[in-house]
C-alpha cells in the first residue's frame, strides 16, 4: 500500500524545471515508493542490488544509451562515478526531469552531486511521515501512539509491530551503514553510545560527558555522531546566535529524525511504557521539532530552525527565522494549559522585541486560544 506524500507537489515542480532531481533522506522513509509512483514510466534501477550495480559499473555508457530518456536510480551513492557520465547526457539531451536519483547518505551524496551536477540538479529531503500525513491515514492515535509507533511508512503500510520493526531497522540499516562509513572496532560501545544519545534527545550535546560514559575518546564520539548525522539518524539543532547578550548557550541540542527510533532505543515497547517514561516530554519535543522540519523540507526549503537558551535557564524550544523576524515555539506534552507555559515566549518578546514576530505554544490539549499574542493549539494543527 502506497500512501500519498506532502512533498509530491514540490517534486513534480522541480522535475518540470531541472534535468536531475535528487531525493535524499533516511533509509525506508519512502523515497523509492514516492519516485516510482510519481514517475511510473521511468525504468527503475537500484544500485543496492549487486547484479545491477556490477552491470552499470562494467559499462556505464551502455547503461545510459539504454536509458537515454532517463531513469530512476536508487541509492546511487553506491557508484558516484555515474554522475560524471550523467553530466554529459543531461547537457546533450536538455530534458527536464530526465533522471530521478535517490539515496540515504547525506554527506557523500551532496559532495558528489555538487561537484558533478552543479546547476543541473534540484535536491529534496524526504523524512518519514509527518503528523498531517498520519492524520490522512487515521485520526484515532493518541500522543503516546505517535511516540511509540514513530513515523516510518513501512510500519503503517504493513501494520508492523513498532518494536520489532525498529529492531530490524537498527540492525539491518544503521549498523550496516556505520560499518560502511567507518571502522567500528567495538560495536558494543557504539550501541551504548547511540542508546545514550536517545536518552539525551532534546538536550544539549556534550561529547566529553558521553566519551566518559561510553569509555572512548571525544574524537571517537564526534566521529560516530558525524556518521549518525550523515545517515539521517540524528541532527543537531543549533542555538540562535543573534547577539542578545554574551550569556547565551552556544552548544547544539540533539534530536532523532524519527521519534519512534528514539523510543525503541530507550527500551520503550508499548504505549504504557510511554505514559510513564521520564523522557516523555523530551520525546514529544522531538516529535514537534522534526514535524516543523518536515514542513520546511516538504516545501523544498532549507532548515531554518534554532533554539534559544541562556546561562540563567531562560529558554525557547524553537526559534524559526522568518526574514527580519523570528517565530518562536514553546512545546509542552501536557493536555492542560497553564500560564507558566508561556514564560519563555514572554521572556524572548521582552528581551528581543525587535526580532520577535509570531509566537506559538504547541501542546496536547484540545483548547485553542490566543493569550498576550501567543497562539496556543494542539500539535496535530502544526
Amino acid at each position: 500500500m502506497w500512501i500519498s506524500r506532502s512533498i509530491i507537489a514540490e517534486l513534480k515542480d522541480l522535475a518540470n524545471h531541472y534535468p536531475v532531481v535528487m531525493v535524499t533522506g533516511p533509509r525506508q522513509s519512502g523515497k523509492t515508493s514516492l519516485c516510482r509512483n510519481l514517475f511510473p514510466d521511468k525504468p527503475y534501477y537500484s544500485l543496492e542490488n549487486p547484479d545491477t550495480r556490477n552491470a552499470v559499473i562494467s559499462d556505464p555508457r551502455a547503461f545510459f544509451n539504454a536509458n537515454a530518456d532517463g531513469a530512476i536510480i536508487d541509492e546511487f551513492q553506491r557508484y558516484p562515478e555515474l554522475l560524471s557520465y550523467m553530466q554529459g547526457i543531461v547537457d546533450e539531451k536538455q530534458q527536464k526531469g530526465q533522471f530521478i536519483l535517490t539515496g540515504s547518505n547525506n554527506v557523500s551524496m551532496l559532495t558528489n552531486v555538487s561537484q558533478s551536477l552543479a546547476g543541473r540538479v534540484a535536491i529534496l529531503k524526504l523524512l518519514p511521515f509527518s503528523v498531517s500525513e498520519i492524520l490522512d491515514i487515521t485520526k484515532d492515535y493518541s500522543l503516546d501512539d505517535y511516540l511509540y509507533k514513530g513515523f516510518y511508512p513501512g510500519i503503517y503500510a504493513n501494520d508492523l509491530n513498532p518494536t520489532k520493526a525498529y529492531r530490524n531497522y537498527y540492525e539491518t540499516y544503521i549498523e550496516r551503514d556505520v560499518r560502511q562509513l567507518i571502522n567500528i572496532k567495538d560495536l558494543v560501545n557504539f550501541q551504548k553510545f547511540i542508546r545514550l544519545c536517545a536518552g539525551r534527545t532534546g538536550q544539549l550535546f556534550n561529547a566529553s560527558n558521553l566519551a566518559t560514559e561510553v569509555g572512548v575518546t571525544v574524537m571517537t564520539i564526534q566521529s560516530w555522531l558525524s556518521v549518525l548525522q550523515a545517515t539521517y539518524v540524528v541532527f543537531m539543532l543549533q542555538p540562535w546566535s543573534v547577539n542578545l547578550s554574551k550569556r547565551f548557550v552556544k552548544t547544539p541540542k540533539l534530536y532523532f529524525y524519527d521519534v519512534g527510533l528514539a523510543s525503541y532505543l530507550l527500551g520503550i515497547e508499548n504505549t504504557k511504557h510511554v505514559e510513564t517514561h521520564p523522557l516523555r516530554g523530551s520525546l514529544f519535543e522531538n516529535l514537534v521539532v522534526v514535524d516543523l522540519l518536515k514542513k520546511r523540507y516538504n516545501a523544498g526549503m532549507d532548515n531554518n530552525l534554532f533554539f534559544y537558551r541562556d546561562n540563567h535557564g531562560n529558554e525557547v524550544d524553537v526559534v524559526q527565522e522568518a526574514g527580519a523576524k523570528v517565530t518562536a515555539y514553546e512545546i509542552k506534552s501536557a493536555q492542560t494549559f497553564t500560564p507558566h507555559f508561556l514564560k519563555g515566549l514572554d521572556y524572548l518578546r521582552k528581551i528581543a522585541p525587535q526580532y520577535t514576530g509570531e509566537s506559538h505554544l504547541i501542546y496536547d490539549g484540545a483548547d485553542e486560544m490566543t493569550i498576550n499574542e501567543h497562539r496556543i493549539y494542539n500539535f496535530r494543527k502544526i
